[in-house]
């Protein structure tokens, strides 16, 4: 049987990744795959289970750096497991809402602990196991900011609530991975419309993956 291809969307809060999971699994089952989404953390029960420990209330005490990476490499572990891998072995297309390069770009860059340390923890839970496309969703503050507004309706998460120096930090590390490994990366304008953005990264797939999504 075909391995599977793995697909992970990436990007900061607000630049419209589960409408793009959705979009391009309904393109990509139309063209006949069989496709499974799903989103980090979580995906299975246990990650589920970690996903509620760390996106509580903003109120809540929080976790520090080192312990969110490794709450988010357990949960990552539990889902390369349990779900990622037999569905890719089973000739499925995984999509994935947000994947390692999050967790590098979060914890490793914004948080302070480097890439290294949250490339050992992945190896260490999850095989090193790497999307064959991450796609990087990219947009302009004011129109996140706009998008993040009618999403939340003002009530954030305990990392999407976090201030915008954070999230300046989250952006230039995403950007750095995308420009640093490019054979991995593809990036996308989110701007313009769902439909706008998803053609986008339709042709990105077709042209990385050579594939007709």
């Amino acid at each position: 049987m075909t391995r599977g291809k793995f697909i992970a969307l990436e990007g900061g809060e607000g630049t419209g990744k589960s409408t793009q999971a959705k979009l391009l699994a309904k393109s990509l089952e139309d063209a006949g795959k069989k496709v499974l989404i799903t989103r980090e953390p979580g995906g299975t029960k246990g990650a589920e289970a970690i996903r509620a420990l760390l996106l509580a209330p903003p109120e809540s005490s929080g976790w520090g750096p080192r312990a969110e990476a490794l709450l988010f490499a357990a949960a990552r572990a539990d889902h390369v497991d349990k779900l990622i891998k037999p569905a890719l072995e089973n000739g499925i297309w995984v999509i994935t809402d947000r994947f390692l390069d999050s967790s590098r770009a979060y914890q490793g860059g914004a948080g302070g602990l480097g890439d290294a340390a949250i490339l050992t923890l992945h190896d260490i839970g999850s095989g090193g196991l790497r999307p064959d496309l991450t796609v990087l969703i990219e947009a302009p503050t004011d129109i996140v900011t706009q998008r993040l507004s009618l999403r939340d309706d003002g009530v954030s998460d305990a990392i999407g609530g976090r201030d915008a120096e954070y999230h300046a930090k989250v952006a230039a590390a995403f950007s750095r991975y995308a420009e640093n490994e490019p054979d991995l990366f593809t990036i996308v304008d989110g701007q313009g419309t769902p439909e706008d953005v998803h053609q986008r990264i339709a042709h990105a797939v077709h042209a990385a993956l050579n594939c007709q999504p």
